[in-house]
Parts: structure tokens; sequence; C-alpha cells
């Protein structure tokens, strides 16, 4: 096999996604118990608690779109990044920085030319899977 043509092709799961929304869910509930605790008035916990809900809302429904719009994930070995979207097109996409590949554990963060953002949490195993194995020997040689 040519390294023009090598590369691992993932598919997020379902239920990483729902533990990454669920801890959403649950970061912006401990905000709003760490912003009504200050020591401030009614008003500006208030208002502080509306800000937190709205941008929580905002950044939850953002990631969710982002779920929505990613079937697959491919990584070539120059480290160019392809995303499958929901119409089953590959649109061009690069990794940015905040991706991290551990041994059996990725997050992976890419932006699409029209400049959506998409978080994915994503499990494999070396062992299991030739297209972890192959991410793995990627990210080792482009240095990510």
């Amino acid at each position: 096999m040519s390294s023009n043509s090598y590369s691992a092709c993932l598919t997020p799961d379902p239920w990483l996604r729902l533990v990454v929304s669920t801890s959403g869910r649950c970061l912006i509930a401990a905000g709003l118990v760490v912003i009504l605790v200050l020591a401030a008035d009614v008003a500006p916990r208030a208002a502080g608690c509306l800000v937190w809900v709205l941008i929580g809302r905002f950044e939850l429904k953002r990631l969710e779109q982002g779920f929505d719009a990613c079937k697959a994930i491919r990584i070539d070995s120059s480290g160019e990044a392809m995303i499958l979207n929901g119409d089953g097109n590959w649109v061009p996409a690069r990794l940015l920085s905040g991706s991290v590949l551990l041994r059996k554990l990725a997050w992976m963060r890419l932006q699409d030319q029209s400049g959506r953002i998409y978080l994915e949490l994503i499990s494999g195993d070396a062992r299991q899977s030739q297209n972890w194995r192959r991410l793995q020997v990627i990210w080792r040689h482009i240095g990510a």
C-alpha cells in the first residue's frame, strides 16, 4: 500500500457523544451553582445565570449540530482530514490544536472549509481495529 492512500477512517460512537453532551449539561449546572453562591446581589447573580445558560445552550446546540453533520472522519498519512457529512459527501477539514490521541481514546477537533467546528470523542483499540492502529501511526508521523 502506498503512503498516499494510507488513511484511517473512524466512526464516532453514539454513547461517547452522549457522554460529551451529558458532561456539558452537568458543567452548565455546576456553573450555575457557582454563580448562585457568589457574594453578590441578586440582580448580578440572576444576570450571570442567564448569560451562563445562554452561552451553554449555544455551545451545546453547536456541538449537537456537529454530531448530526459528522458520520465519519478520515485522516490520511499527510495529516489531511475529511469528514463524511449527513449527505454522504466527504468534505475537506483540518485538525485543530487541542486534538489529543491516547492509547484507546481520542479527542478530535476539526474544522471544515465553511468554518464549522466538529468535536468528537472517539475510542478504539489497536489490537482490534486496523483503522485505530493506522491512526496511531499517522499521528506519530504528523507530530500532532
